[in-house]
């Protein structure tokens, strides 16, 4: 199943405190970069992010999910109507990345 590009526009909007957020529709998902690094993306409709140290930190229960068959398990985002959290969370995750 193919992600909507109506959500990606709702998990950008919910981004919308961060600036340089990229993204790449890329066979029907949707690939998320800040400052050019990618830290997550929209699989199925869902916003998933690498479960680098920070990210598992800000988010210590959150469910490691299969993006795609074969893909590397991520974290998914379970909080996508707080903004000020998404902020805090893609920051805190750059520099490990």
């Amino acid at each position: 199943m193919s992600s909507t590009q109506d959500y990606c526009n709702f998990v950008l909007d919910q981004l919308s405190l961060l600036s340089d957020i990229t993204t790449r529709k890329m066979m029907g998902e949707y690939i998320f970069y800040y400052k050019g690094k990618v830290f997550g993306g929209i699989y199925d409709n869902r916003f998933l992010v690498k479960p680098v140290e920070a990210a598992k930190k800000m988010m210590p229960s959150a469910p490691l999910e299969t993006p795609y068959p074969g893909g590397k398990k991520m974290l998914l985002v379970e909080d996508i109507d707080n903004k000020e959290f998404l902020k805090d969370l893609v920051e805190s995750m750059f520099f490990d990345l």
